[in-house]
């Protein structure tokens, strides 16, 4: 079997995928040691991309939603390899437009009975006087479509106006979107890494306790890229499977496919509360969360990981089933804007889910 890794220059874009050139190196000597034939092909245009249907590979994996061309247009990568029936991993452009606007994700979630923090949108202006403010302090203010931590520092809680100006201006100047502004959540931080099975979802939920920086835990991008937080199993029964829970119903909610992470926070009262979706999830060796956590939770290796999440485009080329495409590859710009407004138990071990 032919496995080609499709990505694309990273350095500017606010949504990274899977990783860097190093990651996405690590997922082909994964698959190689796994006997496919696997190799990595970085696409800036659409002559890059037409060159990998010519050479009809099995499948591709996505280590990337889109790739920017030199006009500001983007090509959705899900969309333009459906319209060229090459089988892909991971979701749709549909469901992946729910990665890059949590405001979407949130409103799609909360529509479904799931508990996300209370927000509003903003930029600078839209709120002359602290009295106009939707929400009390304190607040957490961060970018609307940026991942792995961007934009967010220990000036991302704000107290009073003078702060709350301050960063919607700061994260105004760098993305040039609405920051989201959300009730502040002060309780424990977990991630769930989700692979979807042929029959059932397969989930290893784990928590993050970042560094204390005056005096709060702040999962900033700083700590992110410095590996400073700690990575640790869900000892308590009740949290695990609450937090399982909470994951599930949003993967199922937002109609991921094959494989996403979802975000949850705890409020000072202990309930649990979505925070975002991130279905081209890190694949970074021994640093991203999603092969970590089923590395903590279940004792999957790497190996194991990556075998696993190719699996569901493995599938639905056995049955002969791509997804028709129901949108355009090509749009305007990377900005995405959308309109505002089976029981949990444990896990089976890795050799009986490695696929054969």
């Amino acid at each position: 079997m032919n496995i080609e890794i499709v990505t694309t220059p990273n350095d500017c874009l606010k949504e990274t995928g899977m990783g860097t050139a190093n990651a996405c190196s690590a997922i082909m000597e994964a698959l190689e040691r796994s006997g496919r034939n696997a190799a990595v092909t970085v696409c800036e245009t659409i002559d890059d991309l037409e060159k990998i249907c010519a050479r009809k590979p099995d499948i591709v994996m996505l280590a990337a939603k889109y790739i920017k061309l030199e006009t500001g247009k983007i090509i959705w990568l899900s969309s333009f390899f459906e319209e060229h029936s090459i089988f892909y991993t991971g979701s749709a452009k549909k469901e992946l437009l729910f990665d890059s606007n949590k405001v979407a994700a949130k409103e799609l979630v909360r529509s479904r009975g799931i508990q996300t923090a209370k927000f509003f949108l903003a930029l600078p202006g839209d709120y002359t006087v602290e009295d106009e403010l939707p929400l009390s302090y304190p607040l957490f203010v961060k970018p609307l479509s940026a991942a792995n931590g961007n934009g967010i520092d220990s000036d991302s809680v704000v107290s009073n106006f003078e702060e709350y100006q301050a960063k919607i201006q700061a994260l105004s100047d760098t993305y040039c979107e609405p920051a989201l502004v959300e009730d502040y959540l002060n309780g424990r931080e977990f991630t769930v890494s989700i692979i979807q099975g042929s029959r059932d979802l397969v989930l290893a939920p784990i928590e993050i306790i970042p560094p204390i920086v005056e005096g709060r835990r702040i999962l900033s991008a700083k700590t992110k890229t410095l590996n400073n937080e700690k990575l640790a199993e869900i000892t308590r029964t009740g949290t695990l499977l609450e937090v399982a829970e909470m994951a599930r119903k949003s993967f199922l909610a937002i109609g991921a496919r094959d494989y996403a992470r979802i975000d949850i926070k705890m409020d000072n009262h202990g309930k649990c509360h979505f925070m975002e979706a991130n279905l081209v999830p890190g694949m970074t060796p021994r640093s991203s969360y999603f092969p970590r956590a089923f590395e903590i939770h279940s004792g999957f290796s790497y190996d194991e990981v990556v075998r696993l999440i190719i699996q569901g485009a493995i599938n639905r080329k056995k049955r002969g089933t791509a997804t028709a495409p129901s949108e355009p590859a090509i749009a305007d710009n990377s900005n995405v804007a959308l309109p505002v407004g089976r029981t949990v138990g444990l896990l089976p071990s890795p050799g009986s889910l490695t696929p054969s």
